[in-house]
């Protein structure tokens, strides 16, 4: 195969993922054929499932076995991120109990707005044990920082799984987790093959780019960071970069210094999707002018009018393709992004997206 051969052949994967214009660079884009899809044939196809035999015994992600007796046809969800999760996996008609504030995601009000009048069975520091009991769901998922509460639950004589997606590989381990305990598993196996097929495009387009520096700034402070502990890191190394706060050893957002800032000198700081702050205050901060990142006007925020993308959601992966298209703009367009957006959400959620940032 000659050298421009398999440039071409990898620009026409790339577009395939997403079914529509992907740019590896303006040569071959040019070169290689427009490949597109129509939201019908972008639709998971009703495949037969494979079979999930009853009493099913699993391993949740806090290393617990649990033995599901019968196929749950109720579930209660207590974590944002395994509610959005059996979205994608189409149970959502299934659910009787979502997470507090469910009426305040955008994605739910897009994609099952009956969500948002569930009854609410609390936060991961408060869990409504009787609450959700009263509902009496035949599966509760609930994230791993209520192992302490699982043993109440138990009592109650409910079924728990818990979840604890923090990285790319724990995420497809929750996926096979809640598919297979929904009886869902060829649909997760789709929905696995369509997160890494759109990153295994990401990753061809940007080749051998050079990996700028990022600086991934907090949620409420852009003096929070992200260390490689974090699934925020996996986002900034899926879209070629090089994480600027490597050295951080802190497992959550850590604190630092306008000195530490300027000595990384990031070339990109990206915001939080959530950021409670804004690029502009970001490009205006006095202490941060000799930053290169703020000097040549690299401050961006990751994409937030559907959901968070930097959290470990199915749709996280678009967070590291719109990374891309910042930090490899002649590698990545900003319009496979787009489609990569349009191509998943109508697939997995039943709508298009209006917006994209």
């Amino acid at each position: 195969m000659t050298k421009t051969t398999a440039l071409l052949l990898a620009a026409a994967m790339a577009l395939t993922a997403c079914g529509s214009t992907a740019a590896v660079s303006s040569e071959a884009a040019a070169a290689a054929p427009e490949v597109t899809a129509s939201p019908e044939e972008a639709a998971v196809e009703p495949a037969a499932e494979t079979a999930v035999t009853y009493p099913l015994t699993v391993t949740d992600q806090l290393g617990r076995e649990v033995t599901i007796e019968t196929e749950p046809k109720t579930l209660a969800s207590g974590y944002y991120i395994s509610t959005s999760l059996l979205i994608a996996l189409g149970v959502q008609d299934e659910l009787v109990g979502v997470e507090a504030k469910a009426d305040k995601r955008t994605i739910y009000s897009l994609s099952a707005p009956e969500l948002q009048s569930l009854p609410s069975i609390g936060t991961a520091k408060e869990f409504d044990l009787e609450g959700c009991a009263a509902l009496t769901p035949d599966l509760v998922i609930v994230p791993a920082k209520l192992k302490d509460s699982i043993p109440q639950m138990e009592e109650l004589g409910l079924t728990v799984l818990a979840v604890k997606p923090e990285d790319q590989d724990k995420l497809y381990g929750a996926i096979d987790l809640l598919a297979q305990a929904t009886n869902t598993v060829a649909r997760g196996e789709k929905l696995k093959s369509a997160i890494e097929d759109n990153l295994l495009s990401l990753r061809e387009a940007i080749g051998d780019a050079e990996a700028p520096t990022v600086y991934m700034a907090g949620n409420s402070s852009v003096l929070q960071t992200a260390g490689p502990a974090m699934y925020q890191n996996y986002m900034i190394e899926n879209a070629g970069g090089l994480n600027a706060a490597a050295s951080v050893e802190d497992t959550y957002w850590a604190e630092v210094s306008y000195e530490q800032v300027l000595d990384w000198d990031p070339d990109y700081i990206i915001l939080a999707s959530d950021a409670d702050y804004d690029v502009d205050s970001v490009l205006n901060d006095a202490a941060l002018a000799d930053c290169t990142a703020v000097r040549e006007g690299h401050v961006y925020q990751l994409p937030h009018a559907i959901e968070a993308v930097d959290s470990p959601v199915p749709g996280s992966f678009l967070g590291s393709v719109y990374l891309g298209s910042v930090l490899h703009p002649e590698q990545v367009s900003e319009q496979f992004y787009h489609d990569c957006a349009d191509t998943f959400y109508t697939t997995y959620y039943g709508f298009t997206p209006a917006s994209y940032e």
